[in-house]
């Protein structure tokens, strides 16, 4: 009788186990005839093996879909102290051959300064191109850059052009000269202290440090060659008259036009480019030396398209950039890419013995007290 009982009791549990079943395959085939219609979850579906029709599936497509890369941006903020049409062609080069779009802030070394330390808690830029080595080398000192070790062509830059830590690259550089009026000076001066001379008083413009980097440059390299004796030049220079005139172009333009006959300190590569537009200009380099001034480029530390940062660091360095540069009247920062044939080379211009350390640790007191003395 017990026995009856337990073989009743096992073929019910095998009938409805069979109903089970067929309910399952049954809905199982429904499922399927769904899914061949197209649908927008049909991709997650093919590439979650683990999925099935449980409540697991859900946690394992979010998972999925946190683990997908992310997507590549398309652009790169780039602040850059000139000159210019130079920084337009090379934007443009770099947009045509990478398909990243430049977001671009023109201004002098002063203004992209003041603009980074307005922008310290929220950084935007993500490569900055300043037109004074040790304002770069401040950056660096501030935490504010970041290494690039593997930037194609760095080793073809001059030596003392690109840092030890592959922050800063000096890509291009320009440098300090003596710049004349040729229908106003037939006699140019042949050296810094030549402008002290009764026959230049009130000639002569000088490039505000705290606005053009460079001026600031040659200022602080002439003083480390020189010493505290050095400021005996800058003193006889106001006391002959010589104007303090705002940034580069400032001060080169009342020369073009002749309301002045000389800009000293001044770059070198706009004098080049208003000779070849036709200007009665014409530049001199002082025979007891000055200043060649890479123009540093740097990946920001906080730069938020850092690939790209680095897509165009390599392009600057790259030949079609260096190119650019050399139309440009500036020298490249590749010793096998030589300066426009136009122009004064790297190895015939002499220079002041300074060392960049120096003169980034001195560059605000000597601007405070250059501006003292001229204003």
């Amino acid at each position: 009788m017990k026995a009856s009982k337990m073989v009743g009791r096992a073929g019910k549990a095998a009938f409805l186990t069979m109903t089970m079943s067929l309910a399952f395959l049954v809905t199982a085939c429904g499922s399927n005839s769904a899914a061949g219609t197209p649908s927008s979850n049909q991709t997650a579906s093919t590439t979650a093996p683990t999925q099935t029709a449980s409540t697991e599936s859900a946690p394992t497509q979010t998972a999925s879909t946190e683990s997908a890369p992310t997507p590549k941006s398309d652009k790169l903020t780039v602040y850059v102290a000139g000159p210019g049409k130079m920084a337009a062609q090379i934007k443009e080069g770099f947009e045509a051959k990478s398909g990243i779009k430049i977001e671009q802030f023109d201004g002098t070394t002063g203004k992209i300064l003041a603009r980074l330390e307005a922008e310290k808690s929220n950084p935007v830029a993500d490569v900055v191109i300043l037109a004074s080595w040790p304002s770069g080398l401040s950056l660096k000192e501030q935490g504010l850059t970041q290494s690039y070790a593997d930037a194609q062509h760095a080793d073809k830059l001059y030596d003392t052009w690109v840092d030890q830590d592959k922050h800063l690259f000096g890509y291009s550089a320009s440098a300090l000269g003596i710049t004349y009026n040729t229908k106003l000076v037939s006699n140019p001066p042949a050296d810094w202290a030549d402008l002290t001379k009764p026959e230049w008083k009130g000639a002569v413009n000088i490039p505000d440090p705290s606005l053009s980097g460079s001026a600031l440059d040659f200022i602080s390299g002439y003083l480390n060659e020189n010493g505290d004796g050095g400021w005996t030049l800058f003193k006889s220079l106001k006391a002959n008259d010589v104007a303090l005139a705002g940034a580069n172009k400032e001060a080169l333009d009342p020369v073009i036009t002749g309301a002045k006959s000389v800009v000293m300190a001044g770059v070198d590569y706009m004098a080049y480019e208003a000779m070849a537009k036709g200007e009665h200009i014409d530049i001199t380099y002082p025979a007891s030396g000055t200043v060649i001034n890479p123009r540093p480029a740097m990946i920001m530390k906080d730069a938020k398209n850092l690939e790209n940062a680095k897509l165009f660091m390599d392009y600057l360095l790259s030949d079609e950039a260096q190119k650019i540069v050399a139309d440009s009247y500036l020298l490249p920062g590749r010793t096998d890419i030589p300066a426009h044939e136009s122009r004064t080379q790297v190895k015939e211009i002499k220079e002041l013995k300074y060392d960049w350390n120096w003169m980034t640790e001195k560059g605000p007191a000597i601007t405070s007290e250059f501006l003292g003395i001229f204003k």
